[in-house]
This record gives structure tokens, C-alpha cells and sequence, in this order.
């Protein structure tokens, strides 16, 4: 009886053995996939050989103001931004003293002609004098001394006439020094422009030769650069350039090689190029901005903007690699044409990347390719 019940307990563990056995595996689920992406296989293609330089913009013209007498400033009539018209008074200098200076000097002159006017008339008698004595000692009426003496009183007038001549030219001078000394008193805009900086207050002393205000021509503007001496070969004068400015627009503008500096700076080995600008609302001295030159053509890989995602300061695209199974890879940019970027690093001739992935995330899933 033992022996069947051990007989019976064996055949159920082994029928519940094979039952558990018999149910199905479940399969490991595969790669996910995504539909509806486009492909790419990149390679080499001739492109612009390409350079920027950056720079920053000047005026073509710009004046540092600075007084040519020393005096307090009475008063200052603009402020940084304000616009000024050429011959505007800007600056206004206590003049008091260069007031009484020139009074003087218009008295130093009338006192002058009234000198003159003196050895003139002193003069002219002892012409008269002189001319009549003459008469009389060819008769022999006056004696040869009294001749002489009428003689040496017209050389004596002649010359206080003369010295009184050089008083007034003198006189005269000092009052137009005067006179000139008391224009600077006013400092006047030399062009029209804008005011860019301004240094002083009213209640100053001011000093000759110490800035007070700054003022540049508005509208005229220049991109000045440096460029490596081994480029320079490829820069020519009347050449038109784009350049870029991140604070005004992402579209170039076009400016132009006006100047070539012939002296390179020593310390780095470059030579400055000014760059004429457009017309251009936006532009502000001290903007900065790129300059675009080109050495010719090289070859390069380029792919579209839009296969590129950003992430920080990181560039990446998602290359296909075995079973079209779609990979994130970093890569280096280099110059940016319409909706190409050059890569610069990264990518290899004939590897497939995704032109558009969007914002899906794609690392590690299939790519059905379209």
C-alpha cells in the first residue's frame, strides 16, 4: 500500500514538472523603432575656405575736445548720446579774465594810433622845415649848421614816426592773441556727430591739453581687424567683406577693405585692415564684429544645421550605425553657409547620420530608413 501512494505521489510531481515546463517563454522585447526620419550620408564636397577675424567698429572721425587755456568751466551744454551740429557751443569757460585782457589790448591800440598820429604831424614839420632850410642854404641865407640841424631833426621824427608804426603793429598783435585767447574760452563741436564721452562738470578747473569731452561723426563707421601675416596675402584692397554683428542682426553685412596698414605689430605678427561699413542705424563705436575672408576653396564635410542638436556648449547628430541602430555622436562645428555647417571634427566621409531628428530622443533605437 506504501509502495502505491509513493508511486502515485512520484507520477503527480512529475506531471506537475512537465506542466510547468510545457508554458511558453516569453521573448525579449528588440531595439524600439522610429519611423518617418530621413537619412544622410555625409562626404567631402569643395567648400569655401573660409577665416573670421574679429574686431571692433570706430568712427572715421573722432575728436577729443580739450581746452587750449586754463580756466573753471562755466558751463557744459551736452551730456553722452546728444547729437551736436558743427560750430555748437559745447563748453563754456569763465572768460572774465581774458575779457579784461582784450579791453587792454584794444586801449594798448587806440593809444598807439594816437602816437602815431603824434610823429606824423612831428614829422611833417620837420619835412616842411627841412624842405624850406633847403631853400635858404643854397642861397646861402642860413648857415650849413643850421641846415644840418634841420636835417637831424627830420631823421629824429622820422624814426619816433616809425617807432610808433612798430608800437601798433605790436599793440595790434597782442590784441588779436587777445582776441583769440578769449575764443577758446568757448569750446565749439568741429563737426557734426554725437557726443560719446564726457569727462567734466560744471565748477572744474579745467587744464590745457586735459579731455573733456569726446565726440565722434555719426553715420561714417569702419570694422578695424588684425590679420595674421600669413593671410595677408589673401586681403585686397576694394575687396568687399561680410561681416557679421551679433548685437544688430544674424545676417551679414557688406563692408569694404579701404586700408591696409603696412606696418605689422611686432609683438604678434599681424596687420590691421580697416573695413569701410555701410549705412547701418544700429552701429555704435566700440560694437564688436566679425570679418569674413576667404582663402579659396578646400574640401570638407557639411551637413544641415537642423541634424545638429545643441546641448550647452556640446554639438552632437545621431550616426546609424549596425542594424540602422541610431547612435549619438559629438562633433566639432566649423563655419556656418545658409543651412549648411562645416564639421570639422567628429563625422566620416560615407558614415549616415538623421538630417532630422528633431527633439526625439534616438540613442539606441532602430531607425526605419525612408
Amino acid at each position: 500500500m506504501k509502495t502505491t501512494f509513493r508511486i502515485l505521489i512520484s507520477i503527480f510531481g512529475l506531471a506537475v514538472l512537465a506542466g510547468c515546463s510545457a508554458q511558453p517563454k516569453v521573448a525579449a522585447d528588440g531595439p524600439q523603432l522610429e519611423f518617418g526620419l530621413h537619412t544622410l550620408q555625409v562626404r567631402q564636397q569643395p567648400v569655401p575656405d573660409v577665416f573670421q577675424v574679429n574686431g571692433s567698429v570706430h568712427s572715421w572721425r573722432t575728436a577729443s575736445l580739450s581746452p587750449q587755456v586754463m580756466a573753471n568751466v562755466e558751463a557744459i551744454s551736452v551730456r553722452e548720446g546728444d547729437t551736436v551740429k558743427r560750430g555748437q557751443v559745447l563748453i563754456q569757460m569763465d572768460r572774465s579774465q581774458f575779457v579784461t585782457a582784450t579791453e587792454r589790448g584794444q586801449a594798448a591800440v587806440q593809444a598807439a594810433d594816437h602816437e602815431i598820429a603824434s610823429a606824423q604831424a612831428e614829422m611833417d614839420l620837420a619835412k616842411s622845415d627841412f624842405q624850406r632850410l633847403g631853400i635858404l642854404h643854397q642861397k646861402d641865407i642860413i648857415s650849413a649848421r643850421d641846415y644840418d640841424q634841420a636835417r637831424a631833426k627830420l631823421d629824429s621824427s622820422t624814426a619816433h614816426f616809425e617807432l610808433a608804426r612798430a608800437n601798433r603793429e605790436q599793440a595790434a598783435a597782442a590784441l588779436n592773441n587777445d582776441r583769440i585767447q578769449l575764443g577758446y574760452t568757448r569750446i565749439l563741436a568741429p563737426f557734426d556727430g554725437i557726443v560719446t564721452e564726457r569727462r567734466v562738470d560744471p565748477g572744474v578747473l579745467a587744464a590745457p591739453g586735459v579731455p573733456l569731452l569726446t565726440v565722434e561723426e555719426a553715420g561714417n563707421y569702419r570694422l578695424d581687424v588684425a590679420v595674421d601675416e600669413r593671410d595677408l596675402k589673401y586681403l585686397h584692397q576694394g575687396e568687399n567683406v561680410p561681416v557679421l554683428f551679433d548685437a544688430i542682426s544674424a545676417s551679414p553685412l557688406s563692408a569694404r577693405i579701404v586700408q591696409i596698414v603696412p606696418a605689422a605689430d611686432p609683438s604678434s605678427h599681424s596687420f590691421v585692415i580697416k573695413l569701410d561699413l555701410p549705412h547701418n542705424a544700429g552701429l555704435r563705436s566700440g560694437l564688436f564684429g566679425r570679418a569674413i575672408f576667404t582663402r579659396g576653396q578646400k574640401q570638407a564635410i557639411q551637413v544641415p544645421r537642423a541634424a545638429v542638436l545643441d546641448r550647452g556648449q556640446l554639438q552632437s547628430v545621431y550616426v546609424l550605425g549596425e542594424n540602422n541602430t541610431a547612435m549619438l555622436r559629438y562633433i566639432t562645428l566649423g563655419m556656418q553657409t545658409g543651412d549648411q555647417v562645416e564639421v570639422l571634427s567628429g563625422l566620416m566621409p560615407s558614415e549616415i547620420i538623421v538630417s532630422d531628428p528633431g527633439s526625439r530622443d534616438l540613442a539606441g533605437k532602430h531607425i526605419e530608413v525612408r
